[in-house]
């Protein structure tokens, strides 16, 4: 059985939800390696065309569950006030 990692919602406060450890160690590390400094940071297509060829094959083959991955790494990672959301659509996120 796969390890697994709780992770947060921020529309969802207090509940967590259990992922792949090591999906998530993976996306979690290119994703905060694309992802800018400074607002207004990256748009969310954009994050996924950049962590999308720097995935493992055998965790994302041919890069199969890319965008959930990002949404789940994304969502987690706001609930933890690790990243933010530009105050002005489209959804553009960047690290704190």
């Amino acid at each position: 059985m796969a390890a697994k990692i709780a992770v947060e919602n921020p529309n969802s406060p207090g509940k967590t939800t259990n992922v792949d450890a090591e999906k998530y160690s993976e996306m979690h590390r290119h994703f905060l390696a694309a992802l800018p400094s400074e607002p207004p940071g990256i748009a969310v297509a954009d994050l996924i065309a950049a962590v999308k060829p720097q995935l493992s094959q055998e965790l994302f083959p041919q890069g199969a569950t890319c965008g959930w991955w990002v949404k789940c790494v994304q969502l987690d990672l706001e609930a933890k006030a690790v990243i933010r959301r530009a105050d002005k659509p489209p959804v553009r996120l960047y690290k704190l």
